[in-house]
Parts: structure tokens; C-alpha cells; sequence
């Protein structure tokens, strides 16, 4: 693999101007990784623990599309799953209720009318004051669903799009509903396991890292926050609050891994949209990644993202590009029209969400990157 110093240079300059305080990337282009580099500390206050290629990082949002998104495409081209399936079809508990008569396909593109977010953790933490041992329960899992039911609509649905973690919460039930196991369970067996997609794993209430194939010695995990909530810095627990109360898996947030395990996982929707054969048929993949879902004015395919005015994908993406974002400072973005994939993994978050500047950084790593490999 060639060394290309410009890239390396621009994540030692993110890390040395405070962007995040260390980073993996990652860089694929027609099946060969032609990029794969680290920079940075994983936390500023231990001086000496190096980030590597290996380090382990909380994925944020990237479980929206790794997990969630591949595990109902799966189910779609098994038959099981219709994108115009109501959701109280699925979700019995939900009949009546104002979210009941959206469909898969609006949960999918954030456009189901349900807010962005809720706090509901702070409800949870409140009546586990009462209730010793609800967070992360199975009890928990039942209250979130009721909170979501009771929402009301902010907006008609369909008529636009609103990034939802709610929407995504309702998901990650779907598949648990539909597969008859857990949501960790029924990814690590149908998605990461036949893809080879390791260290990748949720870290449940009660897991150790190691369990998950995150150990301290070779794919240590980068801290996120200095939480208040919880009074620790986090590391090894899912940043997401809502995540936490869910037991560390949910739908929208909880995945950790590295960023060739990522790749594994962007291979097959790559593959998918070269109409190769892997774990996603041609059909599918073309339908999940294209943002001709018929919402006014919006971006978003099934689950994934396309490239938008000011993406965080830059300026030299092809159209048929899809990704997706983490809040903690991760992001995957795909061109099958140029076969490049592109992970950045980092924790921005660390050791405080306030820090923004990633948001400059992700449109210009990612036009360094074409116009490192401009053949492309």
C-alpha cells in the first residue's frame, strides 16, 4: 500500500488543531485499500496511548445503516419485509396510536413525522430510582415504546424529512420483532459473522469489551465523553444516552468497531450496487441507497444518506454516492460509480460534545481523497 502523506498530514493537523484528539482513516478504491492511516492520542489526559489502525471506536449513528438498515434490507429480499408495511403491523403495540399508520419506508427516510429526538433516558433514570435494575431492561425497552406511541406528530408525514432517532429506535423493535432475537444477536449472525466484519459489536449492559472482541491490548476503544449524566468519563459504554437506557443496543446508536470492520460491511452494499454477488442482491442495494423516495426536498434513501449541497462527503462524490454520519465524530461514505469507500473514525466528543470543528474537516478530507486518487 502506497503512502500518501498529504492524507496523513491532514489528519496530524485535524488532531494538532483540536478536531478530535486522535483518528483512523481509512481508504478503498476498486477493492484495494489504498489508504490506511491514524493520528492522534486516544484521550489527551494519557499521554503515550497512541491511536492505530486497530483502535475500536464508538460508531454513533453509523448503527443506523451497519445494522439496522442492512438487517431490514435482508428482510425485504427475504420476503419478510415490505417498505409499505404499516408500522403497527409489526409493532402491534403501536395500533391506534399516531406513529401506527406511517410505514417502513417513512421510518427509513425520516419522514415518518415523529420528532428528531426526546430525552427519554431521564425518564427511565427517573423510575429506576424506584425500580433497581431498569435500565437497560427488557422493561426499559417496553417503556421507550410506549413513550414513542404517545408522541404526537410534528409534521405530515411524507411531506418532508426530519432526521430521527426516534424513527430508528422503532426499527431496531422491527427487526427483533420480526427475527424473533435480539437485535445484537440477529446482526452478529446474519451481517457481521458471514461478512468477517470484526472487532464490530454492540457492548450490552453487563458485556466487557473484550467479549465483543475489544480488548485493551490490540483494539483498545477510544474514550467519548466526559459525562455528567453519569459521572465518568465513557469508554466501552455507548455514548448515546438513549442507547444507554435501551442496555447499550438499540436501533440508532450502540455499534463499536474499527474502520476495516466497517468496510467489511460497506464492501457488501458496494458489491450489491456492482451487481456482484454477496449478502445483498442488486435490487435491493440500488433501492436502499437511492434517494428517489419521493419526500420534497430531501436527501435521504433507505437508511443512508446521499450527497447534498455542503455534504459532508465535499464536493467530488459522484450523484450515486450514499453514506451516513456518527455523532461522535465517525462517518462512511460510498461512490460506486468511482468504487471508492472512505471510513473516518474519531472521537470528537472527547472530552466534550461542544467541540464542533469536525464539521469543516469531513467535506475536506474527502476531496483530499479525490484529488489524492483523481484517476478515480
Amino acid at each position: 500500500m502506497a503512502v500518501h502523506q498529504p492524507l496523513q498530514s491532514a489528519l496530524q493537523a485535524a488532531v494538532d488543531d483540536g478536531t478530535f484528539p486522535g483518528a483512523v482513516l481509512a481508504v478503498r478504491l476498486r477493492g484495494a485499500l489504498v489508504f490506511e492511516g491514524a493520528a492522534g492520542l486516544l484521550t489527551q489526559k494519557v499521554p503515550g496511548e497512541a491511536v492505530t489502525v486497530d483502535t475500536c471506536y464508538d460508531l454513533a449513528s453509523l448503527t443506523k445503516v451497519l445494522a439496522t438498515t442492512t438487517a431490514l434490507a435482508l428482510f425485504a429480499q427475504r420476503g419478510l419485509l415490505k417498505l409499505d408495511d404499516r408500522v403497527d403491523r409489526i409493532l402491534e403495540d403501536l395500533r391506534g396510536r399516531p406513529i401506527g399508520a406511517a410505514t417502513v419506508r417513512h421510518l427509513l427516510t425520516h419522514s415518518s413525522g415523529l420528532p428528531g429526538w426526546r430525552p427519554y433516558y431521564e425518564r427511565i433514570a427517573s423510575r429506576g430510582a424506584a425500580q433497581p435494575g431498569l435500565l437497560g431492561s427488557a422493561a426499559a425497552r417496553a417503556a421507550v415504546l410506549d413513550y414513542i406511541a404517545v408522541e404526537e406528530l410534528v409534521y405530515e408525514r411524507g411531506t418532508r424529512s426530519l432526521y430521527s432517532d426516534l424513527g430508528f429506535m422503532l426499527l431496531g423493535l422491527m427487526v427483533e420483532r420480526l427475527s424473533g432475537e435480539s437485535l445484537n444477536g440477529f446482526c452478529r449472525s446474519q451481517i457481521f459473522t458471514p461478512l468477517g466484519a470484526s472487532p464490530l459489536a454492540y457492548l450490552p449492559h453487563g458485556c466487557t469489551p473484550a467479549t465483543a472482541g475489544c480488548s485493551d491490548e490490540r483494539n483498545a476503544i477510544a474514550p467519548t465523553e466526559e459525562d455528567a449524566w453519569r459521572g465518568r468519563t465513557l469508554r466501552g459504554e455507548v455514548h448515546d444516552e438513549n442507547a444507554y437506557a435501551l442496555g447499550g443496543v438499540a436501533g440508532h446508536a450502540g455499534l463499536f468497531g474499527t474502520a476495516r470492520a466497517v468496510l467489511a460491511i460497506a464492501q457488501a452494499w458496494l458489491d450489491g450496487r456492482r451487481k456482484k454477488p454477496g449478502l445483498l442482491t442488486p435490487e435491493v442495494a440500488a433501492l436502499f441507497t437511492s434517494n428517489r423516495q419521493g419526500v420534497p426536498h430531501s436527501s435521504w434513501a433507505l437508511g443512508w444518506d446521499t450527497p447534498s449541497v455542503r455534504s459532508s462527503s465535499g464536493t467530488r462524490f459522484s450523484p450515486e454516492s450514499f453514506g451516513h454520519l456518527g455523532y461522535t465524530g465517525t462517518s462512511l461514505w460510498i461512490d460506486p460509480v468511482k468504487e471508492l469507500e472512505v471510513v473516518l473514525l474519531s472521537n470528537r466528543v472527547h472530552p466534550t460534545r461542544r467541540n464542533e470543528q469536525i464539521r469543516l474537516f469531513r467535506p475536506l478530507i474527502h476531496d483530499l481523497i479525490c484529488r489524492e486518487f483523481s484517476k478515480a
